[in-house]
């Protein structure tokens, strides 16, 4: 019964909203141009020069520094370098994984069956290791996405990709999807795994992104995630930016698909994205760099 309030509330609070959000318009507040609103000066939002401090000090997540955009290799903290090919290699993953250690990105994301390979790979890396859950139709009952969940933090997943019951959300069963989401939030928190929700935006309308990013917070979610990579389309800037006015600033957003250089990242980031997922990490430090 408690679900239940929270879905209908969920829906209630889409309703009165979504025709605001949908009809916004201009950018994302960033506190570009504004000044300093901090009274002590130790706000990352706000305070660009203090980014790099905040990293320094072991910061692995800025998930308040909405639009302030990173600079040389701190870009590679925000990026997941993925490999999600069906083909991939076990020396693929190997140069994935040496790649991850050698620009220190976020994470490496791939397939669950290499998940125990990378995790003995990016050992005391400080590298995270990601995997996807009911990849990449999302079409699997919440019970297998639950097991997905738990095999891949015993093989040593950090972080869960999880792909949204797309169907659900288009017959507005929204008690199937509240569910979906939350199964799997449940079983990854449990074994201390943060997820990111993957709504699979270029098949939603503007009303189902906002609608999906709610369930996603409602949920308990960590961070909500624009894309596969495997759909029709990959990441916009324009869903970012929606994406983050839906959630807030509390939880991440990450641009997936189609994110292929530096100045992508940096467009995605000043929509509001705190997270990258990219097959092209490398060359994006090192454009970064350039």
């Amino acid at each position: 019964m408690k679900d239940q309030a929270i879905v209908e509330r969920v829906i209630e609070e889409v309703t009165r909203e979504v025709l605001l959000r949908l009809t916004q318009t201009g950018n994302v507040e960033t506190g570009s141009g504004t000044g300093c609103n901090c009274s002590d000066g130790t706000c990352v939002q706000d305070c660009a020069e203090n980014v790099e401090r905040v990293v320094q000090a072991g910061a692995g997540r800025l998930t308040s520094t909405l639009g302030v955009l990173p600079k040389n290799d701190e870009i590679a903290r925000f990026i997941d370098h993925t490999l999600l090919k069906p083909d991939a290699s076990q020396d693929q993953i190997a140069q994935l994984c040496y790649e991850a250690r050698t620009y220190h990105f976020a994470s490496v994301c791939v397939n669950p069956t290499q998940v125990k390979l990378c995790a003995q790979l990016l050992k005391g890396s400080g590298v995270d290791v990601c995997t996807v859950v009911g990849f990449p139709l999302g079409a699997t009952p919440a019970a297998v996405k639950a097991y997905e969940t738990q095999q891949a933090i015993r093989d040593g997943a950090t972080e869960i990709d999880m792909v949204i019951n797309v169907g659900a959300l288009k017959s507005r069963d929204y008690n199937v999807l509240f569910e979906d989401i939350g199964t799997v939030v449940r079983s990854a928190h449990a074994g201390d795994a943060l997820v990111k929700v993957i709504i699979e935006a270029a098949l939603l309308t503007d009303e189902e992104k906002v609608i999906a990013c709610q369930l996603s917070k409602a949920s308990g979610a960590d961070f909500v995630k624009t894309s596969t990579g495997f759909g029709p389309g990959g990441a916009t800037v324009a869903d970012v930016a929606l994406m983050r006015r839906v959630v807030g600033a509390n939880i991440g957003v990450k641009a997936a698909g189609g994110v292929r250089s530096y100045s992508d990242a940096q467009d995605m980031i000043a929509a509001g994205a705190t997270r990258i997922g990219a097959s092209a990490g490398v060359s994006i430090v090192g454009e970064a760099r350039g």
